[in-house]
């Protein structure tokens, strides 16, 4: 009877160890699984490293290259100005030029007129001088007719 009852669980042992040697081979097959899987995820992984390495130094280089053409941009604003600044020094010292000469052309004109204006007058007067040195002249002759006719 002992007998039967140990072979019975013997049975029941090995029956139990089958089973166990079971699920011992299924969680082996979902460790497999599992580290496959992970496996793969770290190959994702390395290859997103890889992409994100990749993707950073092209941002890296776009933003230098961005800064370098703020740089060029805002060399060339500095530059343009600067040309402008000349060019409007330049036109404000020819305006004062102009405006110099125009002044002197005025002044001159002024002058001119005044000479003009001086001498006009002088020869109005003059002109009234000979008109009446020519009235007395001929009020001489019609007196001088008049006194040889009142003689003869």
């Amino acid at each position: 009877e002992e007998k039967k009852q140990l072979t019975l669980k013997v049975e029941e042992l090995e029956r139990k160890l089958e089973s166990t040697n079971a699920q011992n081979i299924e969680f082996l097959q979902v460790i497999a699984k599992r580290e496959e899987s992970i496996h793969q995820c770290q190959l994702r992984l390395e290859e997103k490293s890889r992409e994100c390495s990749s993707l950073a130094r092209q941002l890296e280089m776009a933003i230098e290259d961005a800064k370098r053409q703020v740089e060029q941009a805002r060399e060339r604003a500095v530059s343009r100005e600067r040309a402008a600044q000349s060019k409007m020094l330049d036109l404000e010292t020819q305006l004062s030029r102009n405006k110099t000469e125009l002044n002197q052309l005025h002044r001159s004109k002024e002058d001119a007129e005044r000479r003009y204006e001086s001498r006009l007058q002088d020869l109005r007067d003059r002109l009234e001088q000979s008109e009446s040195t020519n009235r007395s002249m001929q009020n001489y002759v019609q007196f001088l007719k008049s006194s040889y006719d009142n003689f003869f």
